[in-house]
């Protein structure tokens, strides 16, 4: 069998370790032979492709990124997308895909197994917000780039005794700043799944300084205040209709410095959460995962994604792994929002 691999949407830490673990037990155990299709969706619809086998992926366990490339390509932009894709796969000699991404790459693989294209998904989000996987890789990665981070701004806030707002990733979900607020002893830790109210951010900011501290607030990237309670601003769309973000912790730092007096300040981790060398959580994630779709594909289990349940690596169905988001429950905020103000 011949199998072609692909990594979509945001790069993240993990990736190489997938592609190794397919090719090294694709072909060391089933003989089957592999083909990159470069940048995302965009490889298969203009037949761009890399060779893959054990040579390539030598030495690739602790690099970022992928070497595969990566884009938002949206495969259903234009009519005859999925027919170019089948159209690549055929003269290739591709016999099935897999595709690594997140929701927008593996929806829009569902889609096309949906149309008959023999493909396997595996999730790769920092976000975490895959509903029907415990953990995505990178994610851990994310989280130890944000504590860390914001274990350094601690010294700087309380030397200047400054508010600092620190952003981190999370459109839809707040996995990142929950996680990593509470490891770094975050004063207040605003996500999107709660719309904040401005007015009690800046009273714990208040309260944090009457004990002769500085605060540090965390808010993920899609955060929102409540509505009619600060001017907030919408960018362009990108190719899977997602609003481009206008910088939340800047909107903050402007109105936590009208609001208290305080001098404050704005950091934007942004893509340095992505980038560097996985933690080895999401190394070993990684090439298990890469690892259990490889099976997938030798068993003609197609139109599946492999997940984590527990310690088990499982398969589901694609349609179920994209149908609905992973958010921040309410009792798992509740539990940060002791250690506001």
């Amino acid at each position: 069998m011949k199998i072609g691999v692909l990594t979509g949407g945001g790069d993240c830490p993990g990736l190489n370790a997938v592609i190794r673990g397919v090719v090294r037990k694709g072909v060391g155990l089933y003989g089957h032979s592999f083909v990159g299709f470069r940048d995302g969706w965009r490889g298969p619809l203009e037949n761009d492709t890399i060779p893959l086998d054990i040579a390539a992926v030598r030495g690739i366990l602790p690099r970022g990124g992928t070497i595969l490339g990566s884009s938002r390509t949206n495969p259903f932009a234009s009519a005859d997308g999925p027919a170019r894709v089948r159209e690549t796969m055929r003269r290739t000699g591709v016999d099935a895909l897999i595709a690594i991404g997140g929701e927008d790459t593996l929806g829009a693989a569902a889609r096309l197994h949906a149309e008959g294209v023999p493909v396997i998904g595996v999730p790769k989000t920092i976000d975490n917000d895959l509903s029907a996987t415990d953990y995505t890789f990178g994610f851990d990665t994310a989280v130890n780039i944000a504590t860390e981070a914001i274990d350094r701004l601690h010294t700087t806030a309380e030397s200047h005794h400054r508010v600092l707002v620190v952003e981190v990733m999370g459109r839809h979900a707040g996995w990142i700043a929950l996680h990593s607020g509470m490891a770094a002893g975050a004063n207040v830790i605003l996500i999107p799944e709660r719309p904040f109210d401005i007015d009690k951010v800046c009273a714990f900011v208040e309260q944090r300084f009457a004990t002769s501290y500085a605060p540090i607030i965390v808010v993920a990237e899609g955060a929102t205040p409540i509505a009619g309670t600060m001017m907030v601003k919408e960018g362009e769309l990108d190719a899977f209709g997602h609003v481009r973000l206008q910088g939340i912790s800047s909107l903050l730092e402007t109105e936590i410095r009208g609001r208290t007096g305080r001098e404050t300040r704005a950091t934007v981790l942004g893509h340095v959460q992505r980038g560097g060398t996985p933690t080895a959580f999401d190394r070993w994630l990684a090439t298990r995962f890469g690892l259990h779709a490889v099976d997938a594909a030798h068993d003609g289990d197609f139109g599946v994604m492999v997940a984590l349940h527990g310690t088990r690596v499982e398969r589901v169905p694609l349609a179920e792994a994209t149908g609905e988001l992973k958010t921040v429950p309410e009792h798992l905020y509740e539990e940060a929002e002791v250690f506001f103000g």
